[in-house]
C-alpha cells in the first residue's frame, strides 16, 4: 500500500471535503432522489437518474477521499530543517536565463495549485529539486523547453 505525502494542511483539505460530501451533499443527494421518486414512473423519470447517478459520484468521491486520508503520511515542514529540498520545503529559485526569482512548496499531489505556488511531488520541477540543495542549479524539462535554475533558499516554516 502506497503512502500519500500530505502536509497537515493538506490533511485538513481532504478532512474537510470528505465531511462535506458526508454531511452536507450526501443528505442533499438523498433528498433530490426521495423528490424525483415522488413525481412516479422512474423508467422515464430523468431527475430521478440524474440524482442517482449524483449520489454514485459523490459515493465514489467518499471512498476515494477515505482512502487518501488511510494512506495519508503527514509531514509537518516545521519538524524538519536544513538546506536540502525535500518534500513540504518551500523553495526560493530563480530563472537561470531571465533571473526571475519564484516561490513554490513542494506539496501531496492533492493540494497542489500552481497558482498558490504549491507544486506536487509529482512535478517535473519537484522531482528535479528534491534532493538538492541550497546554490545547486536543477535542469527541467518543460512544455516550453529545457529550464535552468540556481535554489537560492529552502525553508520548512
Amino acid at each position: 500500500m502506497n503512502k500519500i505525502p500530505l502536509t497537515p494542511n493538506g490533511k485538513n483539505i481532504v478532512e474537510e471535503e470528505l465531511k462535506n460530501c458526508k454531511t452536507v451533499e450526501r443528505p442533499r443527494i438523498i433528498d433530490s432522489i426521495a423528490e424525483a421518486r415522488a413525481h412516479g414512473d422512474l423508467s422515464e423519470n430523468a431527475e430521478y437518474h440524474a440524482a442517482k447517478e449524483e449520489q454514485s459520484h459523490n459515493e465514489t468521491k467518499i471512498m476515494e477521499l477515505e482512502d487518501i486520508l488511510s494512506r495519508a503520511e503527514v509531514i509537518d515542514p516545521s519538524d524538519l530543517s536544513g538546506d536540502e529540498v525535500k518534500f513540504s520545503a518551500t523553495i526560493l529559485i530563480v530563472d537561470e536565463e531571465t533571473d526571475v526569482e519564484s516561490k513554490y512548496q513542494i506539496v501531496g499531489e492533492i493540494e497542489a495549485d500552481f497558482n498558490s505556488g504549491k507544486i506536487s511531488i509529482q512535478s517535473p520541477l519537484a522531482k528535479a529539486l528534491i534532493g538538492k540543495t541550497v546554490g545547486e542549479s536543477v535542469e527541467v524539462n518543460t512544455p516550453g523547453g529545457g529550464k535552468s535554475y540556481e535554489i537560492l533558499k529552502v525553508d520548512y516554516t
